[in-house]
Order: C-alpha cells, then structure tokens, then sequence
C-alpha cells in the first residue's frame, strides 16, 4: 500500500497496518523516508532488548509525542536517571505488603460493580466495556486516595478522561514524522481541553493529600505512601507537578488498562460458557457464601488462568517501541542508530512458531509444556526487564478478583449480532465496544 494509506490506517488502529505474515515472522523491517523501524518477534531478540541490554534501548521519544498533553513527564514516558529516579519513589507502594493493603479497597470497589450490574441483568444486550472502565476507575481511586468513584471529584476525572479517550488518536503525526522539538505538535483540541482539565482535577487531589500529609491526618493508600517516600539516592520526594504527572500515568496505565483486560476476558467467558462455569464453581467454592479476603485470591487459579489467557490473546498494550540508541546487527541486517525497535506483544502472543493453537482460547496451555516455555519466553502483557510494569502484582490480583466476582453473580452470554472487532487506541478496545447480554446466575 502506499506511505499515505499506512499512516492513515496507523493512525486510525495499529493492528489494522500491519501485514498477517508477522505472525509467522522473527523480524521485520520497515523503511520510510523519515525513519526505520524493526519489528522483533524472535524470543532472543526480545530478551536482548528488554532484560540483557534495557539501557541500550530506551523508550522512543516518539512515544511521548501523543501521549505528552496528558502524562508530561511520568515514568511511562522518561528514561535515564530520571526514570531510575522516579522507578525508586514509586516501586516501593506496589510492593508484596502493600497489596494487601490495599486489598480491602480492591473488593469494595468488586463489591460495588456487582451491585451496579443488578439492574442490567435482565438478557437485554449491554455495552460492558463502559461497565469495567467504571470498575477499573473504582479500584484506582479507592486504592490511590482512599474515595470511591462517586466522589465528586474522582467522577470529573472519569468522565474527562472518556472523553479524551475518544478524541485522542493513536498516534500524533509528530510520532511519524521526524519535527524538530521546536515546532509545534499539532493535537485536536478537545485531547488538549480534556487532558488539562484531568490534570487539574489531579493536581486538586494531590494538593489536598498534600495538606492531609502535614496535618498527620492522611489515609495510608498509594498516594500517601509515593508522596511520603524519599528517593533513597537524593533524599528528595516528588514535587507536586511530578506526582501529578505520575497519578496520570497511574490512572491511565492501572485503569484503562485493567478495564480492556477484564472486559475482554469477561467475553471470552461468555465466548467459552465452560470455563465460565469452571469460574464460577471455584469462586463459590472459595468464598463459601461470603465475600473473599486476600488469601483466597491466591487460589483462585482457574480464574487467574483465564485471565492470563486473556492477556495473552488480547494485550492492554499492544505494542511497545524503544529506540537504538547505537548501531545493532540483528538477524544479519545492519539497524541503525535511532531505529525505531518495536516489540509486539499483540504478535508474540498469537506467534506461529511459538505457541501451540496460538488463536484458541486454552486457560489450560500453561500447564503445558509449550505454554510454561513461551510464558518465560513469550508473554509480555506487563513488558519485562528493568521496565516491567510496576503494577503487575496489582493487576494479577485485581484481574482475577473481579472477574471471580462478577462470574459468580451472574451468566455472561454473547451477542451473536454484534462480535467485537479488536481495535488499538490507548489500549485494546472493541471497534463498537463489547456487547454482553447480562442474566442472573
């Protein structure tokens, strides 16, 4: 196809523009007249860029380019020191104890999506993604600062950031074309008006834990624990346009993501009624009639199992792009500097030459050998390395959870006449949104 048509279906969906051969490919080079880029699915490759030599492949700037009005300069974005600086403030709220700290907001936040859905569970076709993004927004908020979703304050950010959702494209123009720093970025401007009214409504919810923290008076959430948490190098603590920056990327990464995994999953439930029942007979088992605590999650394997295969199938995240930030000989083919080094989830996942039946759905496969071998070499719904998402534990709890609780409430049955088309925006969405028809179980 022609340079103008790719960018414009780029643009549009990035799993659109690429060819069905990439899913048999190790490599793949793309050459424009602005720039090269190297898509790697090869395992070694994979690891080389992300475990062995992370520093020699930062984040690509050109990230940053649709994603800036929004996120400023959070730890999705930065690299370098500045990213070790601010990796060193925020891991330690995402630790092992912390989880179950918060683990008591996680199930009120359940709790509260399953009373929600009471009301639509009469078999009438419903749109679930709006749904999980409601649920996913609860359990950020209630985990962050400690107030649920009907907060004032939490509801404005909602529903600016479901409006700039769907005014934002994929990627800005000024991702594909190589525009000195100096000229401006062209962006439409309801993503301007929307991402500056969701950081204002943060900078009001850090400025007021803010006061909280000197007063003696803040709640022990996420948000006190990284603003209270001096970087063990320089002694210093965020300054409040950076935490804003941060709770940005929180609120985009923890809640945009988790809402597209737990609506995928919840369709390929619906998709597969046998495992929805093997869902729903162990989260009965487990609870036994009550609502779970923290070491039930631990044995919810079926559930977890699911929902990993749902990652597998359906990334939050479809892509990742780093940057060569020296000259790389990969697969006997000269990369030059500042290439552009795409790693695809989206791909690896469903590879031909990795997994066995790479299209079906199988919670089972990673009990197999070839699934236990491609989720160490395979499998990077949260990415890996140095970089590795740093709330995966979070989500592997939060996943699971929710999807147990909603499953053992009620039945999820698809819409014949309505099959979801995967499309990639910020995350992996439903061109037309996944439609679910809702009954009581």
């Amino acid at each position: 196809m022609s340079l103008w048509r790719y960018l414009r279906l780029f643009r549009k969906d990035v799993l659109s523009a690429q060819p069905a051969r990439l899913y048999r490919a190790w490599m793949a080079e793309f050459r424009t007249p602005f720039f090269r880029s190297y898509l790697c699915n090869q395992p070694a490759l994979v690891d080389l860029v992300l475990r062995q030599r992370p520093d020699d492949f930062p984040k690509s700037d050109r990230v940053r380019e649709g994603l800036k009005p929004l996120l400023g300069n959070s730890v999705f974005v930065t690299n370098g020191e500045t990213w070790k600086r601010q990796r060193r403030i925020i891991d330690p709220a995402f630790e092992g104890g912390r989880l179950r700290d918060v683990f008591p907001a996680m199930l009120e936040a359940g709790q509260g999506t399953v009373s929600r859905l009471a009301t639509l569970a009469d078999g009438q076709p419903r749109e679930i993604e709006a749904h999980t993004s409601h649920a996913a927004a609860d359990v950020i908020f209630r985990t962050l600062f400690s107030i649920p979703i009907e907060h004032s304050v939490a509801a404005q950010v909602f529903d600016a950031f479901r409006e700039h959702q769907r005014t934002q494209p994929v990627v800005n123009l000024g991702a594909l074309l190589p525009l000195p720093r100096w000229f401006p970025r062209l962006r439409r401007r309801r993503t301007l008006r929307t991402a500056a009214v969701i950081r204002r409504l943060i900078a009001e919810l850090t400025t007021a834990r803010m006061a909280e923290i000197e007063a003696g008076t803040a709640p022990d959430d996420l948000a006190t624990k990284i603003m209270t948490t001096p970087d063990p190098v320089s002694g210093a603590c965020f300054e409040p346009d950076e935490m804003v920056d941060q709770v940005a990327i929180f609120f985009l990464a923890g809640h945009e993501t988790s809402a597209s995994a737990l609506a995928w999953a919840l369709y390929m439930l619906a998709l597969y009624p046998e495992w929805q029942d093997k869902v729903a007979h162990e989260a009965s088992e487990i609870f036994n009639g009550a609502w779970p605590d923290f070491a039930d999650v631990g044995r919810l394997r079926v559930s977890r199992d699911c929902f990993r295969e749902t990652l597998r199938l359906y990334p939050p995240v479809p892509m990742m792009v780093r940057e060569a930030a020296c000259p790389e000989h990969f697969r006997d083919r000269d990369v030059p500097r500042g290439s552009q080094i795409v790693l695809s989830s989206w791909h690896l996942h469903r590879h031909e030459r990795l997994w066995t039946r790479p299209d079906e759905f199988d919670p089972d496969r990673f009990e197999t050998g070839n699934g236990r071998s491609c989720l160490r070499e395979a499998y990077i719904p949260f990415s890996a390395g140095q970089r590795v998402c740093t709330g995966a534990g979070f989500a592997m709890i939060e996943g699971p959870l929710l999807l147990s609780m909603l499953v053992r409430s009620y039945r999820f049955e698809t819409v014949a006449t309505r099959p979801p088309m995967p499309v990639a925006h910020l995350t992996v969405r439903g061109q037309d949104g996944i439609w679910l028809r809702i009954s009581p179980r």
